[in-house]
């Protein structure tokens, strides 16, 4: 994945995105690819949905994490491979339920 993940540093690198956001991004393609045991730019839209679902239902990491995953995985198939906008979906965290004061 070196040459992808260079052009994916240089994508970054151009939109002025954080380092921190690089090595965060980087790392949820890695996990991605290695998850399906292939290439992240060989990965259907299809498949890259029910990862996100495998981190909310079996893995129950938090929003902000699975919600960095989906972008970052926006980011590879639409900046990095030039593929059609793709919308990947996190529900949104469960608000706390306030209740009315008396």
């Amino acid at each position: 994945m070196s040459e992808l993940r260079d052009r994916m540093i240089r994508d970054m690198t151009v939109r002025g995105s954080a380092r921190r956001t690089h090595t965060g991004y980087i790392a949820a393609v890695v996990k991605l690819a290695k998850h399906y045991h292939r290439s992240p730019d060989q990965l259907s839209d299809e498949e890259v949905q029910t990862y996100l679902a495998h981190l909310i239902n079996d893995r129950k990491l938090s929003w902000s994490t699975r919600s960095q995953a989906a972008n970052a995985f926006r980011f590879f198939f639409h900046v990095t491979l030039g593929r059609p906008r793709t919308e990947f979906h996190v529900p949104l965290p469960k608000q706390p339920q306030s209740y009315p004061r008396s």
